[in-house]
C-alpha cells in the first residue's frame, strides 16, 4: 500500500514538472550578466514597452509579466537606471540570437591594422629602393602603417644625414597614400620613421 502511495506520489509530482514546463517556462530566471528578465526583475513598477515598441504605460513588475506571458515572450529589463527602470516585452532568445549574428558580421568586416616594417641602408642602389618603395605602398594601400628603418654599419655613423635624406624621399613619394607620423629619429645605429594610410574620404 505505502510503495503504491508512494509512486502515485511520484507520477503526480511528474506530471506537475512538466505542466510547470510548458506553461511557465518563460517566467524562470535565466542569468545573464547584461539584462535581467521575467522572474529577475525584483522593481516594484517599471515602464513598460510593448512587443511592437509602444508605451504601455508604468505597471507592477507582476503585471508586466503576466502581459509578456499572455504575449509568449520575456520581460527584459532594457533601462535599468531610469526611474522606474524601463522594461521591454520581447521574444529574448531571437534577441541574443540577432546581437550575436551582428557582433560576429562586425567582427568579420573589422580589420586589425599591422605594422610593417621596410628596412634600408645608407648606401641603398636605385632598384632596390625603388623595391622597397613598392613593398612600402603596398603596406600602405592595405591599410597597414609602416616603420621604415635604416642601419647604419661602421663608418656609416658618420653620415647619418645621408640616412635621413633618403627616408624623407621615401616619406615624399608615399605623399599621396600616407601622412608622416614620426619623423626620422636616430635610437642607437637605426633610424627609424612612420607612415599611417591615409584615410579615405
Amino acid at each position: 500500500m505505502q510503495s503504491c502511495y508512494a509512486w502515485m506520489l511520484l507520477v503526480s509530482t511528474l506530471i506537475f514538472a512538466a505542466f510547470a514546463a510548458i506553461f511557465y517556462r518563460r517566467c524562470f530566471s535565466i542569468s545573464n550578466m547584461d539584462h535581467q528578465i521575467n522572474r529577475e526583475i525584483t522593481d516594484k513598477e517599471v515602464r513598460l514597452v510593448g512587443p511592437d515598441g509602444n508605451q504601455l504605460g508604468i505597471v507592477s513588475s507582476a503585471e508586466a509579466l503576466d502581459i509578456a506571458a499572455d504575449h509568449n515572450l520575456d520581460l527584459v529589463k532594457i533601462a535599468p537606471m531610469a526611474n522606474p527602470p524601463v522594461c521591454k516585452i520581447m521574444d529574448y532568445g531571437k534577441y541574443c540570437f540577432e546581437q550575436s549574428k551582428r557582433e560576429k558580421e562586425a567582427k568579420k568586416n573589422q580589420r586589425i591594422v599591422e605594422v610593417k616594417e621596410i628596412r634600408m641602408s645608407p648606401s641603398i642602389g636605385l632598384n632596390d629602393f625603388n623595391i622597397k618603395l613598392k613593398n612600402g605602398q603596398k603596406f600602405l594601400k592595405e591599410g597597414d602603417r609602416l616603420k621604415v628603418t635604416i642601419r647604419f654599419r661602421g663608418r656609416e655613423m658618420s653620415h647619418t644625414d645621408i640616412g635621413e635624406k633618403l627616408l624623407l624621399r621615401f616619406a615624399e613619394q608615399c605623399s599621396e597614400i600616407a601622412t608622416v607620423d614620426k619623423n626620422p629619429k636616430l635610437d642607437g645605429r637605426h633610424m627609424t620613421m612612420f607612415l599611417s594610410p591615409k584615410v579615405a574620404k
